[in-house]
């Protein structure tokens, strides 16, 4: 069975924002000839995550403030004291990012059947920048027939 491999590319904006990338992943299917399978979806940074759910505005402003109400960005954390780490010039202040992306995943592997994602009718995959603003990359796999 073949792999096939691709990176997608995500220029995001500052705090969190949340992707939309199931059509993203759909026309990565559709562009092989892979029709039942399976496809990985990894995030490639500590500071985003992944989540499969309803892709529905409100409840998106719910996640971003729950999220915010577990890792406050005002809150002291010891990976914020810059002074006491070899860090570049540009080192953000964002323990609060890591410890957000640490509540939810960095991947997610979805069935591919006859050609298209397995997901449920409400279901899509959602890119989470808990940081940013930068361009992001995730990487995706394809196995199967």
């Amino acid at each position: 069975m073949p792999i096939i491999n691709k990176t997608l590319e995500i220029t995001t904006q500052p705090g969190i924002n949340i992707h939309n990338i199931t059509p993203q992943i759909q026309e990565f299917i559709d562009s092989t000839n892979i029709k039942n399978g399976q496809v990985l979806v990894f995030s490639r940074h500590t500071t985003t995550a992944l989540a499969i759910n309803e892709n529905e505005v409100r409840l998106l402003e719910d996640v971003k403030v729950f999220l915010q109400k577990l890792a406050p960005e005002t809150d002291k954390y010891l990976h914020n004291d810059l002074h006491l780490r070899d860090v570049p010039k540009d080192e953000p202040i964002n323990a609060h990012s890591h410890l957000m992306s640490m509540m939810l995943t960095t991947s997610e592997v979805i069935p591919i059947v006859d050609g298209k994602l397995g997901l449920g009718i409400w279901q899509s995959v959602l890119f989470f920048e808990l940081d940013g603003a930068r361009k992001r990359t995730v990487f995706l796999q394809i196995y199967g027939e």
